[in-house]
């Protein structure tokens, strides 16, 4: 077995591979950009050798650096994880010339298959069905609508190097297909070095369900069952799970062995993965396959109990497999939801900046289920703009599906973040979704159901009540401490009293309290009551309360007069008053939030790539206004309504804040 492993990656999946490394007794090493000096990876790894500045095309993936990396610490072999150079034949190459083990298929099948075109000519040849498109490469944006048109709107232009949700755009007419055809160009350039693009027909309303697979040198090949990732947003994956509701076992079957002939067709080693899209007949379209570790792989280690890191190390090491496919069983269900640095308020934009609080559940058991939290970050660390978004991947485990729904709302809930935008109101939401529990979600799913964007959970009654009764208790807990607090200074102590008004989104309702040594009764005006109890402390910024028997997990933050509360993907203030307070409270006047109509703000910290219009413009609604890139990502701000630009205070190259003025109109 191989004594050292160097891991040509960064954030969590390096941390992934170290854990794995580690288990086995291999020393590991790290590498890292200026922007990394003090990351979570390389305080993880044995060793660590910097390669460069920040921008990952500087640094991570420039093969020259990595090698000279590998050289000074003497690893005898490379993890790739994903992204960077994972797929990147001439990486590869670069190691077999240097006879260090590649931890990841032989070239010729990254060749074969990592190339989105090559990989869907071959797909042909071997009788597999492939989504209608143009295989061969396209010049420039007026081929791209003339193809597109041939085709049949709408179409996708993905670049041929992709992978991750980079460089991918969904075009509906001409204008979308010549833009798109450009952003996916500039993003494909940056992310891979690749500016190959290629467009295939869009098909609506698709499920995408992707096989893993897992071969070795000596001819075995095993497909461990499937994993569901149609909740996407962007082309990127926000929540995926082991194994699909949707599939049966003739057509996991089908799949699976479809899938391991098309890998032995290419001579593949190594763990891998066949993506399909499938449609609601259950007919199953070849997409692309990725010659790498999938970002959602811990889904399926969860249902299978098979260390995909450590069968990619024993591989690379020449060993044959020791599991065959009689082997492989389904146990439980996976869920995994990934935690982005991203503002769901604002569009999911990127957010940058410091960790101020990052205390993820525990990992283990929790209740019937199980937590994992796949993480390359700390508390007080950076979140960069140079690399992509991604905070950490929670995933839990448990019997059945609705169990392991259950399991993930809890560890949500319990998951504190501060400090920077993220994801965790918007996929809790999608936790309590009815087409998710139901299991009816396709890829359209975020557009379908959130068509104006992601603007917070509204609470029904009886989620209200038990936070308001929640709360309630709480308040009566802070109150007792207040009041002892100033009886020690004037001699006496202040009663506590009984009757309280509770004011969330909206609702207020008069509740009296009643405690005893358990816990507290709360009773509302209607007669209804809810028995409350719990063992929270003022400070404590995580609340694990029960609720009429039921666990109730709220973060908590003061405001003054109550509390900021985020439980089930709602964020709301709650204020618990007096019955005096809240009468002159329904008094006050309510702010107004300052007009902004007329301003075209930056929604991100991110870089000017140029400008579209000129001071006096004319500009229509939806035209392009200016583009701006962040987290190698590309994003067109568009005019919301017919108007005259009348300043602009950017150009391009400028490097903006959140909420720096762009342009103003008249």
């Amino acid at each position: 077995m191989f004594d050292k492993i160097l891991i040509a990656n960064r954030g969590e999946i390096a941390c992934r591979v170290i854990k794995t490394a580690r288990k086995m007794g291999i020393k590991t090493v790290a590498i890292y950009s200026d922007a990394d000096k003090h990351a979570l990876h390389v305080e993880m790894a044995d060793e660590a050798v910097h390669i460069g500045p920040p921008p990952a095309n500087q640094s991570y993936i420039v093969i020259d650096k990595v090698m000279d990396a590998i050289k000074q610490s003497g690893a005898q072999a490379v993890h790739p994880g994903y992204g960077f150079l994972s797929e990147n034949p001439k990486f590869a190459q670069a190691l077999e010339a240097a006879g260090v083990a590649f931890v990841g298929p032989p070239v010729k099948a990254i060749e074969a298959m990592g190339d989105k075109i090559t990989s869907k000519k071959i797909a042909q040849e071997a009788n597999v069905s492939t989504v209608p498109g143009y295989m061969g490469l396209i010049e420039d944006a007026d081929e791209a609508v003339k193809i597109s048109n041939q085709i049949g709107y709408p179409v996708m232009i993905k670049a041929s190097a992709g992978g991750g949700g980079k460089g991918m755009r969904i075009a509906w007419n001409d204008t979308e297909a010549r833009e798109g055809f450009q952003s996916s160009k500039n993003e494909a350039a940056n992310s891979f070095g690749d500016d190959r693009i290629f467009i295939e027909k869009f098909v609506t309303q698709p499920r995408h369900i992707e096989i893993q697979v897992l071969c070795d040198a000596h001819g075995n090949g095993i497909y461990l069952n499937e994993r569901e990732c149609s909740i996407q947003r962007r082309n990127q994956k926000v929540v995926e799970e082991a194994p699909s509701p949707f599939l049966d076992e003739a057509t996991r079957k089908a799949m699976g062995e479809q899938s391991v002939a098309l890998a032995k067709a290419v001579g593949y080693t190594s763990a891998g993965t066949v993506e399909f899209i499938v449609d609601g007949d259950k007919n199953f379209y070849f997409l692309e396959m990725n010659t790498r570790l999938q970002v959602e792989h811990p889904v399926t280690e969860l249902i299978t109990g098979v260390d995909l890191v450590e069968q990619m190390i024993r591989v690379a090491n020449g060993q044959p497999l020791t599991i065959t496919q009689d082997d492989v069983k389904i146990n439980g269900w996976a869920i995994e939801n990934r935690l982005y640095a991203e503002d769901p308020y604002r569009g999911f934009l990127p957010s940058i900046g410091r960790l101020t609080r990052y205390r993820p559940p525990a990992e283990g058991p929790l209740g019937d289920g199980i937590v994992r939290n796949d993480t390359g970050v700390f508390e007080g660390g950076e979140i960069s703009m140079y690399y992509d978004p991604m905070i950490a991947k929670l995933c839990t485990w448990a019997p059945t599906r609705g169990e392991a729904i259950e399991t993930m709302r809890n560890a949500l809930d319990s998951f504190e973040v501060e400090g920077i935008g993220h994801n965790l109101p918007f996929v809790a939401a999608v936790m309590d979704h009815p087409k998710f529990i139901a299991g009816e979600m396709t890829t359209a799913f975020i557009e379908e159901e959130y068509p104006d964007g992601f603007e917070g959970v509204t609470l029904g009654d009886a989620a209200l009540r038990s936070i308001a009764a929640a709360c309630a208790a709480m308040n009566r807990v802070a109150e007792i401490r207040r009041a002892r607090i100033s009886g020690t200074l004037d001699n006496h102590e202040r009663h506590v009293g009984e009757e309280w008004n509770v004011a969330l989104q909206g609702q207020d309702y008069d509740v009296t309290i009643a405690a005893d040594h358990e816990g507290s009764t709360v009773r509302f005006s209607d007669g209804s009551e809810i028995r409350v109890s719990g063992d929270w402390t003022p400070g404590d910024q995580l609340a694990r309360m029960t609720v009429n028997g039921t666990p109730l997990v709220m973060k908590v933050g003061k405001v003054s007069g109550g509390f900021r509360i985020r439980s089930r993907g709602a964020e709301l203030k709650v204020h618990v008053r007096t019955p005096r307070q809240a009468e002159l409270a329904r008094k006050m006047p309510e702010k107004v939030p300052p007009d902004t109509s007329k301003l075209l703000l930056c929604p991100m910290p991110g870089l000017i790539v140029k400008i579209d219009v000129a001071e006096g413009d004319e500009v229509q609604e939806g035209q392009a206004l200016c583009t701006v890139e962040a987290m190698k990502m590309e994003n067109i701000l568009r005019a919301e309504r017919k108007g005259t630009v009348s300043k602009i205070n950017a150009a391009a190259g400028d490097s903006l804040a959140v909420d720096d003025v762009i342009m103003e109109f008249e």
